[in-house]
């Protein structure tokens, strides 16, 4: 509760300073909502604050919720919900621990899919987030001239992260097993660093993911070839080379992304008040590589699969207030009939009016008609 406090503190003493057009406070958002829905309907000309309104935003309408929405100038343009003023903090933290805690960078692409949150909050919500501040900061290496690695499976590098001092059971290292291309990480708890051990735990990846031509690693030469030595004997039509030892272009992205790991296991445990990190690898791996990666410009995983990752219905750009109240597939179909309406700006077939769902009705013919014309269609038969 005090992270949040503190937040709006900041916040609100941010617009005070600043003249930049703070967000919408609940119950001004539902007074643009009323005032949309009455502009849709309206006959004759529109006022200057009608036409500003509906060029701007729009209303969806869904399962009887009412969502303020940015106006889509296209189609196949993603629906953005506007936050309102109260529930910053909340939906920016979700979004945090969603992506790791990650930086401001990882969050704002993050949340930009599915939510229209301006920067200002987002910089400063990263400023009182308790658990990031106590995070050791990262010594980052330059890196003058990465390596340029075209696809997939070309180069991989693997390397061990010591977790002895917070042994989970029997598992006292980290498997970090990272494609070079596409940045995608795969993440295994160990028992020990023993070449036979890493082997086989690399083994079910290769198997999974295909093997690189080129393995590398910053335990040294020796590492890779005992372990190449290793798979040789499990899978011997296999045929990996070893890279070169310490190649100055590339070890700096293994070491951030080591350090990533460690930081971001250890704040999952936080979070989740949890000793368990051999859960939370997979937890930290998906984190990893859902979030956006400066170097190749979207996130691994996409890179990898050419699309975003899904998270079930989180992911639906549904807001998470009505993902709370669908049970079934029943519930699910209805909400996609919905938004596939809304989408096509279906108009009014009498007045020409874009319509909403909720305010009109399919008639006998299949024709679009808004509650206005509908209800002097009726008078007049009348």
């Amino acid at each position: 509760m005090e992270e949040k406090n503190v937040f709006y503190e900041k916040l609100d003493e941010y617009y005070k300073l600043k003249s930049k057009k703070k967000p919408f406070p609940k119950y001004v958002q539902l007074q643009m909502i009323a005032e949309i829905e009455m502009a849709k309907i309206k006959t004759g000309k529109k006022d200057r604050r009608q036409y500003y309104l509906l060029s701007t935003y729009d209303v969806l309408s869904v399962a009887e919720e009412k969502f303020l929405i940015h106006k889509q100038n296209a189609a196949d343009e993603k629906i953005r919900y506007l936050v309102c003023y109260e529930d910053l903090f909340d939906k920016i933290k979700e979004f945090h621990i969603r992506t790791g805690h990650g930086g401001n960078v990882k969050l704002r692409n993050a949340l930009h899919d599915t939510y229209y949150v301006p920067r200002p909050p987002i910089d400063i919500f990263l400023t009182v987030c308790e658990t990031c501040n106590c995070k050791k900061p990262m010594n980052r290496k330059l890196v003058i001239k990465p390596i340029t690695t075209a696809d997939f499976n070309e180069r991989a590098q693997i390397d061990l992260v010591d977790f002895q001092s917070v042994p989970d059971g029997k598992f006292k290292w980290i498997l970090n097993y990272q494609d070079h291309a596409t940045k995608f990480v795969i993440l295994r708890p160990l028992e020990s660093k023993r070449a036979t051990e890493v082997a086989n735990e690399l083994l079910s990846i290769l198997l999974t993911f295909g093997a690189p031509k080129i393995l590398q690693s910053d335990n040294g030469r020796e590492f890779v070839n005992s372990v190449i030595n290793e798979l040789k004997d499990l899978w011997p039509e296999c045929v990996i080379v070893h890279g070169r030892p310490r190649h100055p272009q590339s070890q700096g992205s293994i070491e951030r992304s080591n350090q990533d790991i460690e930081h971001m296991l250890r704040t999952w445990m936080a979070d989740n008040k949890s000793k368990k990190w051999s859960v939370g690898l997979n937890f930290v791996q998906f984190q990893k590589n859902s979030s956006f990666h400066r170097t190749i410009g979207r996130s691994p995983y996409k890179a990898l699969f050419g699309n975003d990752p899904k998270i079930g219905l989180s992911t639906s750009n549904l807001p998470s207030d009505l993902l709370k109240k669908l049970t079934t597939e029943e519930d699910l179909e209805h909400i996609s009939q919905i938004k596939e309406i809304k989408k096509r700006s279906i108009a009014c077939s009498i007045c020409k009016v874009d319509v909403d769902l909720p305010l009109s009705e399919i008639a006998e013919n299949n024709e679009i008609i808004c509650q206005l014309c509908d209800q002097a269609k009726n008078t007049n038969s009348t």
